[in-house]
């Protein structure tokens, strides 16, 4: 595109005058637009991102700038463009760049001693170092300080990698990835997610847990393998509690369980080196993957459901994709030419339970993960080891199993066997008959079903017991056999709902309340016959007050 310009002369300090000037600048802005090239806004600085321009623009700007005097600034102004813009394209002319003369600022004094502390301690807080400025009598907002500290501190230098190559079923690499939380019943649990990755084909095994112990963990390298089938001779791992324990420079402790697990698949557990996470870019990376391609806007229905689709997406759509360093072929192919690489299983699984030790209180209950299972009575008091898989939890004494259950992943939750609870209402009936307390069951039959409901609910036996026995003095055996029926109608095992029910009941036929005789505790004392007085002894006081 060729422009040209009307001739305009200049008032000898480098702008346009008059009616020239205006005519120019609409002329000047006019062809800039229709170039393609003026800016969307008056007010871009210095470090906007350059702008590329057509040469006839360039053309423009060199001509203003050395036929008509103009000024950086005034150029442009009239096309409409960043003022950087101008003096890039002066300065690639082969003219010296033109810098503005800069103005003195109050940190002027300090820089020496910014520089020095900065280089000293790269980190160090702007605010902090605001502190000691200000202490050297330096008077600035703190706020232009902080911007002033941003262009001061050192960057650091950009590290260079080298591409890291595998051989087929030499590596692979190990990471835990999180993925928010489900809400199982009343709790709340981290979905974690365990990935494996092969380094030479790509492989992905994916297996989503509720925590991240060293238990879920060993259990993901065995469906791994077997997955596979085959084990890596060497594998990768950040520096997570799960198999690192420990760190001093070269010296690691790995975690006792991880080892001699290793040990039993004959693999080399290698962790990386510290804040080292390109070192284990294939599994980082693999985890991106997932979140993008597998696990965003996921409906599943629990965990079960997850992992069986998590199984579907790792064998078909992701063994579907390119192998990142095997041109031409995918994981899928890569993977069929090492996996027969890989060393075989051991004859022998590894023990994957999560082992705990408790110990059961005055109930018949045991904690483990948020919820509490039942044993028998006779082991209360007693320190007991639970033995836990995905699905069961064993309760054991030693070499003997005292109750088996299954998992629950709710919070706060009580898991009971009926027989464990049958048995304690058993010897909790046995022992009332030495206190003479059986009567209440005689009385009323209905009160044994009340009792194995409150059992079942964990109340107090003894406190239920008195309080029907209470009851039962006071309204009487026919009555509370009536309000026990009524209230284990109601599913409400408990001596409230009783007494409600006979309030109820002695309200309905309109009788006063009954008062409690407050007797003697001994029998022989409370059944003692008390004989009336003669009243004719009465009539002989008053006849002889008459006479």
């Amino acid at each position: 595109m060729n422009l040209h310009l009307p001739q305009t002369q200049g008032d000898g300090h480098g702008t346009a005058t008059g009616a020239d000037a205006g005519a120019l600048s609409l002329f000047v802005k006019g062809s800039c637009a229709a170039a393609g090239f003026l800016e969307t806004s008056p007010y871009l600085t210095e470090d906007d991102p350059i702008m590329t321009i057509p040469p006839e623009c360039e053309a423009q700007i060199l001509r203003y700038f050395h036929v008509e005097k103009w000024p950086p600034t005034t150029i442009a102004r009239q096309l409409n463009i960043n003022r950087g813009t101008v003096k890039r394209v002066l300065a690639r002319a082969g003219l010296p760049p033109i810098s503005l003369r800069p103005r003195p600022s109050r940190i002027d004094p300090y820089l020496p001693f910014i520089h020095q502390t900065l280089e000293k301690f790269p980190l160090l807080a702007a605010s902090r170092l605001y502190v000691m400025v200000h202490e050297r009598g330096y008077r600035g907002s703190p706020h232009h300080f902080r911007h002033l500290i941003a262009c001061l501190r050192p960057r650091p230098k950009a590290e260079a990698f080298l591409r890291l190559r595998s051989l087929p079923g030499e590596q692979a690499q190990v990471d835990w990835a999180h993925f928010g939380h489900l809400v199982i019943g009343r709790a709340h649990r981290p979905l974690m997610a365990f990935v494996m990755v092969l380094s030479y084909s790509r492989h992905i095994f994916l297996r989503f847990c509720l925590n991240a112990r060293i238990e879920n963990f060993l259990r993901g390298h065995v469906e791994a393998f077997e997955a596979w089938p085959g084990v890596p001779k060497v594998i990768l791992y950040d520096n997570l509690k799960s198999a690192v324990l420990e760190r001093q420079g070269d010296v690691i402790r790995f975690h006792p369980t991880l080892f001699e697990f290793a040990g039993r698949y004959r693999f080399d557990p290698r962790p990386v080196a510290v804040a080292r996470g390109n070192e284990k870019g294939r599994v980082e990376r693999a985890i991106r993957y997932i979140r993008t391609g597998f696990f965003a806007a996921r409906e599943f229905a629990d965990l079960d459901d997850l992992n069986a689709q998590a199984d579907v997406w790792c064998r078909g759509l992701a063994a579907d994709r390119p192998c990142p360093e095997q041109n031409g072929l995918s994981v899928r192919e890569a993977f069929a030419a090492e996996a027969h690489l890989l060393m075989k299983l051991p004859d022998n699984a590894y023990p994957l339970l999560e082992r705990v030790a408790v110990t059961a209180g005055k109930t018949p209950y045991v904690r483990f993960d948020l919820n509490d299972y039942s044993i028998p009575h006779s082991h209360v008091r007693c320190p007991l080891t639970v033995l836990a898989d995905p699905d069961e939890v064993r309760i054991v004494d030693g070499q003997h199993i005292l109750a088996r259950h299954r998992r629950s992943y709710d919070k706060g939750a009580q898991i009971e066997d009926a027989a464990h609870v049958q048995a304690l209402v058993e010897q909790k009936h046995a022992a009332r008959q030495h206190r003479g307390a059986d009567r209440l069951s005689h009385a009323a039959p209905a009160s044994k079903t009340l009792l194995i409901r409150a059992a079942e609910r964990g109340s107090n036996l003894g406190s239920i017991t008195g309080a029907l026995l209470r009851l039962l003095d006071r309204y009487g055996a026919a009555e509370l056999q009536a309000a026990i029926i009524e209230a284990l109608d109601r599913n409400v095992p408990h001596p409230s709902a009783v007494r409600l029910a006979l309030e109820r009941r002695r309200h309905e036929r309109q009788q006063l309340p009954p008062v409690a005789a407050n007797l003697p505790d001994h029998v022989q004392a409370r059944d003692v016959a008390v004989r009336p007085p003669r009243l004719e002894l009465y009539d002989q006081l008053k006849r002889t007050s008459d006479e």
